[in-house]
């Protein structure tokens, strides 16, 4: 399988930029990999105005994200590697959904009857690393997980009905120790060598 690991963190010495490290790691050895680290790339999350004033007047104008509109055409999976801040990813992957996940790519628009058609059929395979500073019942019961919800109830169905997925993630990192880091990033090394 092609599976692109998608990562959004400012900092290369952080915990999450070594979770992505290891999920890299591990996948390389039995699958081709696309390491997309936004931070890194400089990606830019800002909506231009071509891009906007294309969205629904179609074709939306992907010209300056064109390198990662192919990538994402072509991938069998992807598993997205952040942090939830206030509950939400990182602004950079937020731009990242909004300006590559658009119409013509992750989607047609029905604007006559409100929905809208899966394109991302290509994609197998939707997985989900990321941390919390939070503990998981405020995550959970009090927050009701928007990150979440948004990735597999608006995200995940961009890929169709086949896809599989996984959603490993660390809770209350704010007092979170070495021994509980440790652990869960063997947790993510095991479930990923099982792809």
């Amino acid at each position: 399988m092609l599976i692109q690991v998608v990562h959004s963190h400012p900092l290369v010495d952080s915990y999450n930029h070594a979770l992505f490290r290891t999920i890299v790691e591990t996948l390389s050895r039995r699958h081709e990999v696309i390491a997309t680290d936004l931070d890194r790339e400089q990606f830019s999350p800002a909506m231009t105005e071509a891009e906007r004033r294309s969205y629904f007047a179609g074709p939306y104008d992907e010209t300056a994200v064109s390198r990662l509109v192919g990538q994402l055409r072509r991938v069998d999976g992807i598993i997205f590697c952040f942090p939830h801040w206030w509950f939400s990813m990182p602004a950079m992957l937020k731009g990242y959904f909004d300006r590559v996940w658009a119409p013509g790519t992750a989607f047609a628009h029905d604007l006559s009857g409100g929905r809208i058609k899966p394109l991302l059929t290509n994609i197998r395979l939707f997985g989900v690393v990321t941390t919390y500073g939070s503990p998981w019942w405020l995550t959970r019961f009090v927050m009701q997980d928007p990150g979440r919800k948004v990735l597999f109830r608006a995200l995940k169905p961009m890929c169709g009905r086949q896809v599989r997925s996984f959603y490993l993630a660390h809770y209350d990192m704010d007092r979170s120790t070495p021994a509980s880091r440790t652990a869960f990033t063997e947790r993510v090394r095991t479930r990923i060598s099982e792809l």
